[in-house]
């Protein structure tokens, strides 16, 4: 804290930041004010004097106390549209139903109390970073409905009707308009849309409220009662004779708390945690802004502790809640504010306005107040909106947008914030439905291993290969997709033997799917097959593993008719060694070969052959063994007389790729061998093997009395390599869809 502060008086920065938070203040206090008289004049009486000091103090305690709790740089908070939005549905909801007005003041300050807590809490757990995900259909359709539950709420104000009169009402009693109100509402409300574009330099709020106050002072020269002190169309004494008593009020606040009990307090709790919500997005769409703006970052975990704590001790002095506020960041920042010493000083000039100001805002016109509070309103409607409809895609986003809108109107604003997630929820899950969870899917025929096997074998699989699939999944396996699986697999159940499931691109799965993947398996086991799962994440972007996931839910139980492989070379390649080991050539166990069986040797005269033996070393290995690693060797090529090599391209802190696996009949260390170099890959037995190694040096000596034969053995190395390269363009070209 100490370090922070340090920072923020910073001579070099002090000019721009007191200037800065000086003129966003100009912005916010009237705003402020506005939002305040709204809430508060619901409850009637001398309550709507008391709301135009709950929004200065609002400005005060937000500025002061969220800028010390280390809040972003240059932003500004203070009392929003958002909070006189559902504050003031709040008090004119149990107004209605006849709770006495102490009690709804109460009651308004411990809904804002609760929402700072709330906020608090949400920075403790971590929910910053997850508010600001908040569906934009939701948060659009909820600020289109807060911008038009504002304007109807302002309406009868701006008409000089009564407080309490309702949107609809006020189309009744025509006669009861009064011209003087709708003059000078309509004066502000011309005026707030020309400011911007006449008066850059002046915030538009500020000229809109001068204006105001200007007709209105204007007309009393022909209607000398609007100088009448505390008439209906002003905001009247703030305090002293004829106005509120602050002190008593503020007291009275916790004299009465006592009247609830634990499950009246229990009511107040929803409201409060959406109004966290929504100050908390507000707040967080603002810091987003101004960090592509700024070129910063904010940490909004840090930023909901300083809002949530500005917003307690708001309601504990008696202010109205708030939230970072974009009209006056921008003005800050335009001014000149670097730190958030712009904000404190924005929160201590409120009070010192409050107090030079007092007696001028008594004076402040309603209709006035009612004419800015409507220009906020019509700009917080998401007018673009509109062109969701051009395209299908986007009709569903613009039906939420519409329905949350028409929820806050005429139901509440709560109800139209778990109607807008409701919403959201459904589509996800529309469009998740929609999607494919088939990424590509690979006949047995075409699927082939990296193991190079020998002319029967191929011919083999080329004739059996049709008895198994490859399925590569992407996307979510849930609920909503899982029949779609069964469905895309069910062809196959009745003629495949082995299903192979490639789950690296799976992002999630639920009960329902694996449930799925159980009926499957079944199926297969009732034909002695197999449902083989390969490449299994061990970390979903939930966090979970896969693999004990489906250990949990049992779907990999032992001797189970499932097989689960961390490659998916590996499950095609334990494929295809059962469809050998069952079909027509069923081995019978390998022979080491001799020298002469070998291609790269075959019709040497036998002297030649008996050479090319003494010349060679004989080595053997167990399964797993590791015959050489990358950088070992000096230029030796082996000869595989019985089991099995699999070639491994290392990578430094990454898991080895599977190159190849090579049986008999192969050979491997070619590259070493020509260039006389150390290996560049790891080579593991996979079976118990026997080898013939050939050295270079050897080589060089013997094709020096056997040119032909050196030469044909080039030749033959040649032909298998180039072989290879093609087999591995193939492959490549398969992957890549190319």
């Amino acid at each position: 804290m100490c370090i922070g502060l340090g920072q923020m008086f910073k001579k070099d920065n002090f000019s721009g930041d007191f200037w800065g938070g000086t003129a966003a203040m100009l912005v916010a206090l009237p705003a402020a004010i506005a939002f305040g008289v709204t809430i508060y004049a619901v409850i009637g009486g001398h309550y709507g004097a008391y709301g135009a000091v709950a929004g200065i103090l609002g400005v005060a305690a937000m500025g002061v106390v969220a800028s010390l709790m280390g809040g972003t740089e240059r932003l500004i908070s203070a009392p929003s549209a958002p909070a006189a939005a559902v504050l003031s549905a709040f008090a004119l909801h149990y107004i209605s139903q006849d709770i006495g007005p102490d009690l709804v003041f109460v009651m308004l300050m411990i809904v804002a109390l609760l929402a700072g807590l709330f906020q608090i809490g949400f920075g403790v757990i971590g929910l910053g970073k997850l508010i600001k995900y908040m569906p934009f259909p939701v948060v659009s359709g909820y600020l289109s409905g807060v911008g038009l539950y504002i304007i109807a709420a302002q309406s009868p104000i701006f008409l000089g009707l009564p407080q309490g009169t309702h949107f609809w009402d006020s189309f009744h009693i025509i006669n009861a308009w009064q011209w003087q109100s709708i003059v000078v509402g309509f004066a502000t409300i011309v005026s707030m849309f020309l400011a911007d574009k006449i008066l850059k330099n002046i915030p538009a709020v500020i000229t809109a409220l001068l204006v105001g106050i200007g007709v209105y002072f204007t007309l009393g020269l022909f209607d000398p009662a609007l100088f009448q002190p505390n008439n209906a169309f002003v905001i009247g004494e703030l305090g002293g004779s004829g106005g509120i008593n602050f002190i008593d009020t503020f007291i009275g606040r916790f004299e009465n708390i006592h009247y609830f009990s634990w499950n009246e307090m229990g009511l107040l709790f929803f409201p409060a945690l959406t109004l966290a919500a929504l100050l908390s997005i507000d707040t967080l769409k603002t810091c987003v802004i101004l960090d592509s703006m700024t070129h910063s970052f904010h940490n909004s975990n840090k930023e909901l502790i300083a809002q949530g704590s500005g917003n307690v001790v708001s309601a504990l002095i008696g202010g109205m809640p708030g939230s970072g506020t974009m009209g006056a960041t921008m003005v800050n920042i335009s001014s000149g504010g670097k730190t958030r010493l712009s904000g404190l000083i924005e929160g201590i000039m409120a009070v010192v306005a409050f107090v030079v100001l007092g007696a001028f805002i008594a004076w402040i016109p309603v209709a006035a107040l009612a004419g800015i509070l409507m220009v906020i309103g019509f700009r917080m409607i998401d007018k673009h909106s509109i062109d969701l409809l051009k395209s299908r895609q986007t009709m569903l986003d613009f039906f939420i947008i519409v329905s949350v809108a028409i929820t806050a109107l005429t139901v509440s604003l709560i109800a139209a914030a778990g109607v807008g997630l409701v919403l959201a929820i459904v589509l996800y899950i529309v469009q998740q439905i929609g999607a494919s969870v088939l990424y590509r899917r690979i006949d047995g025929i075409e699927a082939r291993s990296k193991i190079v096997r020998g002319r029967e074998e191929e011919t083999l699989l080329s004739r059996e290969g049709d008895i198994f699939s490859v399925y590569e999944l992407h996307g979510s396996l849930f609920f909503g997709t899982a029949n779609q699986l069964y469905t895309m697999l069910q062809e196959d159940l009745q003629s495949k033997k082995y299903i192979i499931m490639d789950m690296k691109r799976v992002q999630t799965v639920d009960l329902t799917a694996a449930h799925i993947l159980l009926q499957i398996k079944d199926i297969l086991h009732d034909r002695d097959g197999y449902l083989l799962l390969c490449r299994l994440p061990h970390k979903l972007p939930s966090g979970d593993d896969l693999e004990s996931y489906f250990n949990q839910v049992g779907l990999l139980k032992h001797l189970s008719p499932i097989k689960v492989f961390d490659d998916l070379d590996d499950a095609i390649e334990w494929t295809e060694n059962k469809i050998i080991k069952e079909g027509i050539l069923e081995k019978k166990g390998e022979n080491a070969l001799d020298m002469s069986d070998f291609d790269l040797f075959r019709g040497r005269k036998e002297e030649t052959l008996e050479e090319l033996r003494n010349l060679a070393e004989m080595r053997s290995y167990k399964k797993g063994d590791i015959i050489y690693s990358e950088g070992e060797g000096k230029g030796e090529i082996f000869l595989i007389r019985r089991g099995s090599v699999r070639i491994m391209l290392p990578y430094v802190g990454r898991k080895s790729v599977h190159l190849s696996t090579l049986g008999q009949h192969n050979f491997f260390g070619e590259f070493s061998f020509l260039e006389g170099a150390p290996h560049y890959t790891d080579t593991i037995a996979g079976s118990d093997t026997d080898l013939y190694c050939i050295s270079r040096e050897a080589f060089d000596q013997f094709s020096k009395q056997h040119k032909k034969a050196a030469l044909h053995f080039m030749q033959s190395l040649a032909a298998v390599l180039a072989e290879r390269l093609r087999l591995t363009r193939s492959e490549l070209g398969a992957e890549y869809d190319v």
